[in-house]
């Protein structure tokens, strides 16, 4: 009797040992202090990056329109919804706001340029950089808007990127589009004539909506409209860079 109580209470001890034991492993482990420390930094920085480009989108607006000496901390408190002191823990100044709308501005239009190589077809990648470029100028009229008055300020706050960032990616296809050229595909023209020849007319309905639509009483949010200006501004563009066999 005294053997099968006995071996009662062990079997009871070994189950709850068991049990002790299953309920730890389906627990879930915790993070190692690392691994937690690398969330909430990822976290963070993604709250800090979310409210930046909230106060540069509020800004864009205003300095498209009023330019930097236009435009206020408090209006763009107001357009973003924040108090001075939020804005002021994210940029140091209201020049640094209006730098950090252009710089992103630069960053998007680079990209588009960036995509001219030496080994795709001339003809198909220009024709896709205007049509690029057109669909910038409608959906980022105002980005348009504010570079444009930016330059012709003598680009006061960007002259600096302008004569390195950016003239180092123009001069780097000026180079893909003179290969071209040499091997026959182009007509022979000036690469930064023509570069800046697909910038002025795709930009301008962007910069010049105002007279674009008292002219054509059309804008570029009609869709037909765009397909309009896209198939115009290539064939224009492209039928005066064939090479004369092709044309």
């Amino acid at each position: 009797m005294k053997k099968t109580r006995t071996s009662r209470q062990a079997s009871s001890k070994t189950k709850k040992v068991t049990a002790r034991r299953s309920s730890k492993a389906s627990r879930p482990k915790a993070l190692p202090a690392r691994t937690k420390h690398a969330k909430t930094a990822l976290r963070r920085r993604r709250r800090v990056e979310a409210k930046s480009a909230a106060i540069l989108d509020a800004a864009l607006g205003l300095f498209s329109r009023y330019g930097l000496h236009g435009t206020t901390v408090d209006q763009i408190v107001d357009a973003a919804d924040i108090s001075k002191t939020n804005l002021f823990y994210y940029f140091a100044s209201k020049e640094e706001v209006y730098v950090a709308v252009l710089r992103r501005l630069l960053d998007e239009w680079f990209d588009p340029l960036k995509a001219l190589e030496v080994d795709t077809d001339p003809v198909e990648a220009i024709r896709a950089y205007i049509r690029r470029k057109i669909e910038f100028s409608r959906v980022q009229p105002e980005a348009s808007r504010l570079f444009c008055l930016e330059v012709i300020q003598g680009a006061p706050l960007i002259g600096p990127a302008l004569r390195t960032t950016l003239k180092g990616l123009v001069d780097a296809k000026a180079s893909v589009i003179r290969a071209w050229i040499a091997a026959g595909r182009l007509a022979p023209v000036d690469p930064y004539h023509l570069i800046f020849a697909i910038w002025s007319t795709t930009q301008h309905y962007a910069d010049f909506a105002v007279q674009v639509e008292a002219v054509t009483e059309r804008r570029l949010a009609e869709d037909d409209y765009l397909e309009q200006v896209v198939s115009d501004l290539q064939h224009i563009i492209l039928k005066g860079i064939m090479p004369d066999r092709v044309s």
